[in-house]
């Protein structure tokens, strides 16, 4: 993908759900400033978030509105729209 660097790591993920461990990807994109100072306003504002809860709710909220049916997703989503920590 354009602009988009992924990198496999292999992390120990806890959750209140109580997930397994499990094979995480991170990556590097560019995003527009007028994100990133929104996120940095959020994140702020609301100190029991950081940039990585905050992509994950986004991404897996955007994932299931957009028609990907998946357990896993639904739960990163409700955990981090809904838990007091990140996963």
């Amino acid at each position: 993908m354009k602009d988009i660097d992924f990198i496999q790591e292999t992390s120990l993920t806890q959750s209140s759900e109580s997930l397994e461990s499990e094979d995480t990807i991170s990556f590097q994109t560019k995003i527009p400033k007028q994100i990133q100072q929104a996120m940095k306003v959020y994140i702020e504002k609301h100190p029991n978030w950081d940039q990585y809860r905050l992509l994950q709710a986004a991404l897996a909220g955007f994932l299931i509105q957009n028609g990907i049916s998946s357990r896993l997703i639904t739960r990163l989503y409700i955990g981090n729209m809904f838990g007091s920590h990140s996963f």
